[in-house]
């Protein structure tokens, strides 16, 4: 196992927490507040974006999919911003005008998140197509679905990508339902021999574990800055909240989410992993829960008072006038 200082690992488990909170606490607040669009929540998969984006720094980029907040959030982006952005409020990250599936942050690397599905991915070929020929030693990270790993764009992808040996890495989250279709009824064969099938290695990850995912992407970020090219991993988790707040999970088993919380939860698994081995003391990891839940009441009492984008701004930002 790779060794992480206690400094890391208290990183680790303050995104994965902050994650976990800021999720639940939208999940409470849209309940009883209108905001635009679709909210597609990641409570249950931290231990993939915490995973993948502790081992990238600045050189790199990543796509998100239509569920962006744990990757935005693992990645660095401001979670004040984020959520006036969620509300649709002036201040936002996109100014109000990308709501949750539409987040982007270049300077943090992060690409955008994409409401269409699949649709993120030749979009990593390109970045990483750049960083090889710019030699700049960054590595693309492109996030789908099962849902998505079926789309003609990620099976080109994968092919693009391996023909030319491209610095990037390709995650499936794996939740088992691309919305109400289970991916062990769609997804024919196997992830990892697709991604054998095109040339590259593949390897299945446990999605619950923080370590596991951080070990995979790991040496598969190594492999692609030293030019050997790109990687699956089809990283198996599940979320704990239906595909869309709002629509039914009744294609799970009643009682499944709840034995998930108690069995299955990467972030209770990560606390005992770290708490006795690595030294770390529980008044640590509590004072981080407490500055964690102070962050989100703030920036949600900040969201609910801040103004709304102007009428008059619509179109602003929105289209590039090329000279």
């Amino acid at each position: 196992m790779i060794q992480l200082t206690n400094f890391q690992l208290l990183q680790a488990y303050k995104s994965m927490k902050l994650i976990r909170v800021f999720e639940d606490r939208l999940a409470v607040e849209s309940a009883k507040t209108s905001m635009a669009g679709p909210l597609h929540l990641y409570s249950g998969e931290e231990a993939s974006a915490v995973g993948v984006c502790m081992n990238l720094d600045e050189r790199d980029r990543i796509y998100s999919t239509h569920r962006p907040h744990g990757h935005c959030i693992a990645r660095g982006v401001d979670v004040r911003a984020m959520m006036l952005e969620i509300y649709g409020r002036q201040g936002g990250i996109c100014n109000g005008k990308g709501g949750s599936m539409h987040l982007a942050d270049p300077a943090n690397g992060l690409m955008g998140a994409n409401g269409i599905v699949g649709a993120g991915m030749p979009l990593v070929c390109g970045a990483a197509l750049a960083a090889k020929r710019l030699s700049t030693g960054g590595v693309s990270v492109g996030f789908v679905g099962d849902g998505g790993s079926n789309q003609g764009q990620f099976l080109e992808s994968l092919n693009f990508s391996s023909v030319f040996k491209l610095p990037a890495i390709f995650i499936i989250e794996d939740n088992g339902y691309a919305e109400t279709t289970a991916s062990s009824w769609a997804c024919a064969g196997d992830h990892v021999k697709r991604a054998e099938g095109f040339g590259m290695p593949g390897q299945r990850v446990d999605g619950f574990d923080f370590f596991a995912v951080y070990g995979a992407v790991h040496d598969a970020a190594a492999r692609a800055r030293r030019g050997d090219g790109p990687t699956l991993l089809d990283v198996k988790l599940e979320r704990f909240y239906p595909h869309e707040q709002g629509i039914s999970d009744a294609m799970r088993l009643p009682g499944h989410v709840e034995w998930l919380k108690e069995h299955s939860d990467p972030l209770k698994k990560l606390r005992t992993q770290i708490l006795t081995p690595h030294g770390i003391q529980e008044g640590e990891l509590h004072k981080i829960d407490q500055e964690v839940e102070k962050l989100i009441d703030d920036a949600v009492v900040e969201a609910i008072s801040a103004p709304q984008v102007a009428i008059s701004e619509l179109l602003s930002d929105v289209y590039v006038s090329y000279p």
